[in-house]
């Protein structure tokens, strides 16, 4: 298997407009940005759902459930269609179908609509991820990949963080409605303002072809790719818990008002908005590969989860601030290198299959771990369990990724022709 630029062609970043590739990279990053203010942003609403249709934990969670869905089942026909088309009507029509279903949303009058409006959009988000990683992975050489996708990687907590700050205090102050419409005019805009910005990269993707399902099970075969799942797996169920949760657990436990505990999910989303550039510019550098800054923040978001239910309740709002800080800056900060390394591992030709079978294992993390935290939490009477459930999770992937990085080192190494 060999990355992108291994070998084949001119190396990325190198030919055609010289620094128009920071161009795309901004452009992309803010197309990555708009999309997550939405898809997240339904998270950081999970309170003004409950409120609205009355709903329990385990409801609650069925919300962000059904808006992550569909890319479960979508993620592989998109990468394929990323591999044999353009990236630029995809990202941008996914967008646009994102931006749609959550106006349906908005309007909807049960829950059972809600849920299936959510879904139809959802369908949108997939084409997010594994598009503009493929489009950084295709303008960006080795020695840039690791800090370009680092830094395209920044939109999807950024944008979380700003649906975090700005979404409950509009449906607060607005309604449920015009919270949700605005995230949808959000995330129209940046997928149409990617597509009046993309161009063909200096170096073409291999748009040899190839039969999916042949494709896919030689792709499980390898183990670097197992590896990065289980990566993925146990650390979008962190994330997860973190954007559907932590502003219940604040007002639940700590007896934080919903739009002050907004403002710690902006903490900690911000705060890993800077661990995908600092993780992604360390894989950049280590020479262990791109698997050692993943392992270090699967470690650390393991110790957070477990922390989370021991922190005193009458701690100090500051000191609340910190912790969420701490906590996000690896349980979001790992994505950066995570990215770089999946695309490094496919094969040129399927670059965007390999992204997009790999993050359908996210999907499914995105899927389970929302409604299994709010069942857990239904069934236990508290977050304590759900916390701990999270910490375990976590901690079992990161053994597995630990021992797959001292299996396959050579493979953190393969990164074209740096």
């Amino acid at each position: 298997m060999t990355g992108p630029g291994d070998g084949q062609g001119r190396e990325p970043g190198t030919g055609g407009t010289p620094g128009y590739r920071w161009v795309v990279l901004s452009a992309a990053t803010l197309a990555q940005a708009s999309t997550a203010f939405l898809f997240l942003g339904v998270g950081a609403l999970a309170a003004f759902f409950q409120d609205a249709y009355d709903l329990g934990g385990a409801a609650t969670g069925l919300v962000v459930t059904a808006i992550a869905i569909t890319p479960l089942f979508a993620l592989l026909g998109v990468g394929r269609l990323l591999d044999h088309h353009s990236e630029r009507p995809i990202i941008t029509g996914g967008a646009l179908l994102l931006a749609a279903g959550m106006v349906a949303a908005a309007y909807v009058g049960s829950y059972p609509l809600l849920l299936a409006a959510l879904v139809v959009g959802g369908a949108g988000y997939t084409t997010s991820q594994p598009g503009g990683s493929k489009v950084v992975s295709l303008w960006f050489s080795a020695r840039e990949r690791g800090l370009a996708m680092g830094i395209r990687q920044m939109g999807l907590p950024l944008g979380g963080a700003v649906a975090a700050a700005v979404l409950p205090a509009l449906a607060d102050r607005s309604g449920l409605r015009a919270a949700l419409l605005t995230a949808a005019a959000v995330a129209a805009a940046g997928g149409v303002l990617f597509g009046i910005v993309d161009r063909h990269p200096p170096v073409a993707p291999d748009r040899s072809g190839y039969r999916l399902r042949t494709e896919v099970r030689s792709l499980l075969r390898e183990r670097p790719v197992r590896t990065a799942m289980w990566a993925g797996l146990g650390m979008v169920s962190a994330q997860l818990a973190i954007i559907s949760y932590l502003i219940l657990f604040l007002r639940d436990v700590h007896g934080l008002a919903v739009t002050t505990g907004a403002w710690m999910l902006f903490a900690a989303q911000m705060a890993g908005t800077a661990g995908r550039v600092v993780l992604a510019a360390w894989s950049d550098r280590t020479s262990g590969g791109r698997l050692v800054p993943i392992v270090a923040g699967m470690g650390m978001t393991a110790i957070g989860a477990a922390a989370a239910p021991l922190l005193p309740t009458d701690l100090a709002v500051s000191g609340l601030v910190v912790f969420s800080a701490a906590f996000g800056f690896f349980a979001f900060g790992w994505y950066g290198p995570w990215v770089v390394h999946v695309a490094e591992i496919a094969p040129r030709r399927a670059v965007g299959l390999t992204l997009a079978l790999a993050m359908t294992g996210n999907q499914l993390a995105i899927v389970l771990s929302p409604p299994v935290f709010g069942l857990i939490l239904d069934v236990s009477g508290g977050y304590t369990a759900s916390w701990l459930v999270v910490a375990g999770f976590v901690a079992i992937a990161a053994a597995r990724v630990g021992d797959g990085l001292r299996r396959e080192s050579g493979w953190s190494g393969n990164r074209g022709s740096a």
